[in-house]
Parts: C-alpha cells; sequence; structure tokens
C-alpha cells in the first residue's frame, strides 16, 4: 500500500551536512528514521509525528539531526549536521500504518520501509 524511497545520502567529511529525504506514495502516519551498519541492530535516530507537531531523537544526534515533514508533498527529511564518523550506516525512513499509532523509538512497530540511502563520514 506504502512505498517509501529515500535519497540524499553520500559521502561528506565530519562536521558537514546532509539532507536526507523520504518520498512517500500512499498515506503515512507517524515516521521515523533508522540507521544501521552490518552486524548491527537497526538504531532509532529520530521520529515525527502524523502532523509535524512532535519530533524525538535519540541522545547520540540529538541537537545535530533535525526531523521534519511536509505533508502536502509527502516527503520527510532528515537535516544532519555536525556529522561524525560514527554516523556512517544506511538510513532508512519508515510509517507506520495507522493514525492511531504514535511515534516509536522501536523499529519493530513501523510497517512500511524504504530501501534505505547510504551516509558515509570521512574523518
Amino acid at each position: 500500500q506504502v512505498q517509501l524511497v529515500e535519497s540524499g545520502g553520500g559521502l561528506v567529511q565530519a562536521g558537514g551536512s546532509l539532507r536526507l529525504s523520504c518520498a512517500a506514495s500512499g498515506r503515512t502516519y507517524a515516521m521515523g528514521w533508522f540507521r544501521q551498519v552490518p552486524g548491527k541492530e537497526r538504531e532509532f535516530v529520530a521520529a515525527i509525528s502524523w502532523s509535524g507537531g512532535n519530533t524525538y531523537y535519540a541522545d547520540s544526534v540529538k541537537g545535530r539531526f533535525t526531523i521534519s515533514r511536509v505533508n502536502a508533498k509527502n516527503t520527510m527529511y532528515l537535516q544532519m549536521d555536525s556529522l561524525k564518523p560514527e554516523d556512517t550506516a544506511a538510513y532508512y525512513c519508515a510509517s507506520r500504518k495507522s493514525r492511531y499509532d504514535s511515534v516509536s523509538y522501536y523499529y519493530t512497530e513501523y510497517d512500511y520501509w524504504g530501501q534505505g540511502t547510504q551516509v558515509t563520514v570521512s574523518s
């Protein structure tokens, strides 16, 4: 029902910035960004409520990353500033399936996923 496509990843030096986009087809509700490196669990990065009025961040990115959405364009964004080598990962966007599902820190709670976009931060 819902398709999500991430874009905007790439190679950047430490201290630099990137903006990731997640373009959706179909109806989205609460959404989130997660990241994953090979051999590790998928990690929560940020989440945003259906309306965009509430945002949440992992401690590791708070103050550096900003999540937002423009529902008229059916697109979610992750602005990443002051990037660190430890931010290197594949970044995935996700959506829950119902307006009754609130934002979540856990990837298992999300229903729809994109294919990911790679972010690599060099020292």
